[in-house]
């Protein structure tokens, strides 16, 4: 598959030599997006599952596609008549086949999807589910199926303070305002020193709006991303007299900051001190020469959550796009059909959940 002057290669960041080189490969792009940093995607796999990278380099340009592989042989309901079976899921966040160096982004696609899709087939890979990354002009185009998520906010950096501020919708301003008027205060933490502070705010206000299990990572994950990821990692904290009562975990690109993780203590809503949190972490990325804030978008499209955010950019609504595509249509029936089966021996009537890929997972 490979040509003379193109090399092709799956990393797994659980191998240490693989994990060198996933590494130095990251190095090299101008844009280190932490999505898909080694260690990142190691946060995601647990049990069998595989954190790996599909690395292209070649003359036409240079692709890194990170993604969780993960076996189907581990699932209740698969039995040795499916076969080997597999399925590969960006890991949390934002992801893509990412590229640099490159020409023509047509001619790229053409060397790296076909290598990707003869590894897949060799891994008896059978579906793979995308998020895509929200700067689609760095990713390559995806050969599956496309369906706009929701709408994410990203707020542009690349104006002074002044224009910055007087872009937020009026009630932003005049939060932090308020905010600042009853001493409200933020401390950027590098370190993480105050994980215990971030982790009390974060865990009740998940239970206050009843999130899914999904969102209650354990403290052990927050402590490996604090020392795994150090550089790319921030805490920011708002302060009112001497309690934390906002806090946000933001991830650090080279040329984007993410708001991850976050949340405020319920009694401090009357300060409005997330406004100013928020705002604060604006003023330290521009400082940082960030291009841009992405603050991500809500839990349904268009609600109260994502309303809150797009007022700090209400010009930058930005769809946020997922990808699918089945690599085995056979062996995809099979799966689903025995997860009927399994639930039907266990006395259950199970039916997908509507728009869940694959469908043998919802």
């Amino acid at each position: 598959m490979d040509k003379p002057d193109t090399t092709f290669r799956v990393l797994c960041a659980n191998d240490p030599n693989d994990h060198i080189e996933w590494t130095r490969f990251w190095r090299s792009w101008p844009e280190r997006e932490v999505f898909a940093h080694p260690n990142y995607v190691k946060l995601f796999s647990t049990g069998r599952d595989r954190p790996l990278c599909a690395c292209l380099d070649s003359d036409q340009g240079k692709v890194l596609y990170p993604f969780i592989f993960r076996d189907l042989g581990s699932e209740p309901y698969w039995t040795p008549a499916l076969g080997r079976a597999a399925d590969i899921v960006s890991p949390y966040g934002y992801g893509g086949a990412y590229f640099w160096g490159c020409r023509s982004r047509v001619e790229l696609e053409n060397v790296f999807w076909p290598s990707f899709n003869a590894w897949a087939k060799e891994n008896a890979v059978v579906s793979e589910f995308v998020r895509f990354s929200l700067f689609d002009d760095r990713i390559l185009r995806h050969p599956g199926t496309l369906r706009e998520n929701r709408k994410n906010v990203v707020r542009d950096l690349r104006i002074d303070e002044n224009a910055l501020w007087m872009e937020f919708k009026h009630k932003v301003r005049k939060n932090v305002k308020k905010a600042r008027q009853s001493g409200v205060r933020v401390e950027v933490d590098l370190a993480g020193a105050r994980l215990a502070d971030f982790l009390r705010v974060y865990v009740n206000t998940m239970r206050r709006r009843g999130a899914r299990d999904d969102y209650f990572f354990q403290n052990d994950f927050f402590r490996t991303l604090r020392t795994d990821l150090a550089g790319q990692i921030a805490f920011f904290h708002a302060f009112h007299r001497g309690r934390v009562v906002s806090t946000e975990l933001v991830l650090i690109s080279s040329r984007v900051v993410y708001s991850f993780l976050g949340g405020t203590d319920s009694g401090a809503f009357d300060l409005r001190p997330n406004d100013l949190l928020k705002y604060e972490i604006m003023l330290w990325a521009k400082s940082q020469e960030k291009s841009c804030f992405v603050l991500g978008g809500g839990y349904e499209p268009e609600d109260g959550i994502y309303q809150y955010k797009a007022a700090f950019a209400p010009t930058g609504s930005v769809p946020f796009m997922l990808g699918y595509r089945t690599f085995e249509e056979q062996a995809y029936s099979e799966l689903l059909s025995a997860g009927k089966g399994f639930a039907a021996q266990n006395g259950v009537t199970w039916q997908p959940r509507e728009g869940h890929f694959p469908a043998y997972r919802a």
